[in-house]
């Protein structure tokens, strides 16, 4: 019983990977990258991730209270979320409108694969002539290696290279290819062998944001390099490191960082993430939140280009921008989440996927102009 959060540890404080979708701290509107520095009166800083965890978990219906520092808003917020069991539907999916599909991923779970074939066949009998289909990443913060392969391998030629880690020792170091020997559970078969012969050619748009991150930046890179999707969206997260677990004893163990996991062409996704073909924002709007995202000019004794009074504009131009983003933030937090600008994935509010469907469809995209590729972070993300 918890929050439904997926987290990570950075600077002494817990960092949010992603929310998981239709869970308490979804409906509380927490984002991927907001930091927790309080769980009810207690410092973050002074738990363990251990700690951290088990204070969030509770009974159903009891209430925890987090204090939240969201960087790129430049504030600091308590919100009281009440605790429920948290089950996930890790597939949902339809038939967007005749001829074209869509189907989500918010977890790469145990059931994952399977769901996934079941909905895929169930788009299929809807409309046997599917022209394009919509896999929905964003806000997957990742799950089990092999339903990753899975994935990717229903949409690719079989026996190419889905993902690779490389490490150290030589047993860090392995080749994923998209064939059943790499993501079949033992003595069950290919799971994949019910779906539509025509899921391999389908042309596909693959939607990933800032809160797509591990085994959901395998399957959106191996189908970049393949060239069998175009990636839309913004940035994934970056969580490209794998981890061992060394047994100490009976019940406790060691957690090592010991490869990182590559994509086909070699690139790692570690702190870089997957950077999307066609990047596009997250509102009919724009990027209604652009100007809260720090960026070169908002850093401390960055060069400048040489024409103080030009330099002294821009700087009150942005804290312009950036206080009416804030204005629009607090006015849009205050609103019934239906009417927010951030609509439900998969509704028919969803700019991202109705951009998504103009490119399967061969009409013109809504391009950000203000979403660019990101700098790599100098530390390693690490669960």
């Amino acid at each position: 019983m918890g929050v439904g959060i997926e987290i990570t540890q950075e600077d002494g404080l817990i960092k949010i990977v992603s929310p998981i979708e239709g869970s308490p701290a979804d409906r509380a509107g927490l984002k991927p990258g907001d930091l927790i520095t309080k769980i009810d009166s207690t410092a973050v800083k002074s738990l363990s991730l251990n700690d951290a965890v088990k204070r969030m978990r509770g009974e159903p219906k009891t209430k925890v209270e987090l204090t939240i520092l969201r960087k790129d808003e430049s504030r600091s917020f308590p919100v009281t979320i009440t605790r429920e069991e948290i089950k996930t539907q890790s597939v949902k999916g339809k038939l967007i409108e005749p001829g074209y599909g869509w189907v989500r991923l918010s977890q790469f779970q145990e059931r994952t694969v399977d769901d996934f074939v079941r909905k895929i066949e169930e788009i299929y009998k809807e409309d046997p002539n599917i022209k394009g289909l919509v896999l929905d990443l964003r806000n997957d913060p990742g799950g089990l290696l092999d339903a990753a392969v899975a994935i990717s391998a229903a949409f690719l030629p079989e026996g190419v290279t889905v993902v690779s880690t490389n490490g150290q020792l030589e047993e860090s170091k392995a080749t994923f290819k998209a064939t059943p020997e790499f993501y079949a559970r033992r003595g069950s078969g290919d799971p994949l062998q019910r779906l539509p012969a025509a899921l391999k050619k389908v042309p596909l748009v693959v939607l990933v944001n800032e809160g797509s991150a591990s085994a959901s930046e395998i399957v959106a890179g191996a189908l970049q390099d393949h060239k069998r999707a175009t990636i839309m969206g913004s940035q994934s997260f970056g969580k490209g490191s794998v981890q061992t677990v060394r047994p100490l004893g009976p019940d406790t163990g060691l957690k090592l960082t010991t490869a990182l996991y590559y994509t086909p062409s070699g690139k790692s996704i570690q702190a870089k993430g997957i950077v999307p073909d066609v990047m596009v924002d997250e509102t009919a709007e724009g990027d209604v939140y652009a100007a809260l995202r720090m960026r070169e000019s908002d850093l401390e004794k960055h060069i400048g280009n040489g024409d103080p009074s030009a330099e002294a504009q821009a700087v009150a131009a942005r804290e312009k921008l950036r206080e009416e983003a804030r204005k629009r933030l607090e006015e849009d937090s205050k609103k019934p989440v239906t009417e927010r600008r951030l609509p439900e994935f998969g509704s028919a509010k969803d700019f991202q996927l109705q951009q998504a469907l103009n490119q399967l469809k061969g009409l013109p995209v809504k391009v950000s102009k203000t979403l660019t590729e990101r700098e790599p972070e100098k530390k390693d993300k690490d669960e």
